[in-house]
C-alpha cells in the first residue's frame, strides 16, 4: 500500500504572478480590503486597480495555492515601493503578512537600495500599528484624490 500523500505545508515560496492569477488576485485583494469599506467613503484604491500591467511588468508577487497573499513592489531610484500588500482573510494572523514584508525587504537589499517605502489610509488603524512593529515610521500624511494617505518608510542596513 502506497503511503498517504504528503499534506505538509510547503515552505513559503512567492512566485510572480502571471495573468492567469488575475481573477484570484482580484478576489483575494476584494476580500482582504472589504473590511474597510464601511470605513471610507468609497472603496480602498487596491479595490479599483488593474493589476494586468503590474503582473505584465513583473512586480506583483503571490503565494499559495490557491493564492493566500499578492505582494506588488515598484522599485524607485533611491528605495523599494510596497505599492499592495494583501493577505486573504482566511489566512490572516499566521505571520504570512510578516513573511512577506520580509521578502520585500530582501527584494530592496538585492537591488541595492536600503529604504523602504509605503502607503496606507488613515483609517486603516491596523495596517498602521503592523507596519510601526515592523519598524517603519511615519513621514508625511496627505489627501490624493479621495483618499487620506499615511506615507511611512524604514531604513535597511547597509
Amino acid at each position: 500500500m502506497p503511503p498517504p500523500p504528503d499534506t505538509t505545508p510547503e515552505p513559503f515560496s512567492p512566485r510572480r504572478a502571471t495573468a492567469a492569477d488575475l481573477p484570484a488576485i482580484k478576489a483575494l485583494i476584494d476580500a482582504a480590503y472589504a473590511r474597510y469599506l464601511t470605513r471610507m467613503d468609497g472603496p480602498p484604491g487596491p479595490m479599483l486597480r488593474d493589476y494586468g500591467p503590474s503582473v505584465e511588468a513583473g512586480t506583483t508577487w503571490v503565494t499559495g495555492s490557491p493564492i493566500t497573499a499578492v505582494l506588488t513592489l515598484y522599485p524607485r531610484d533611491d528605495h523599494l515601493l510596497i505599492e499592495n500588500i494583501a493577505v486573504h482573510p482566511g489566512a490572516q494572523g499566521h505571520g504570512l503578512g510578516r513573511v512577506l514584508m520580509s521578502f520585500a525587504e530582501e527584494e530592496a537589499a538585492r537591488r541595492g537600495l536600503t529604504r523602504m517605502a509605503l502607503f496606507t489610509h488613515e483609517v486603516m488603524t491596523e495596517n498602521q500599528a503592523i507596519y510601526a512593529r515592523l519598524g517603519y515610521t511615519e513621514v508625511e500624511r496627505r489627501a490624493e484624490d479621495v483618499y487620506r494617505r499615511i506615507y511611512m518608510e524604514k531604513r535597511l542596513p547597509g
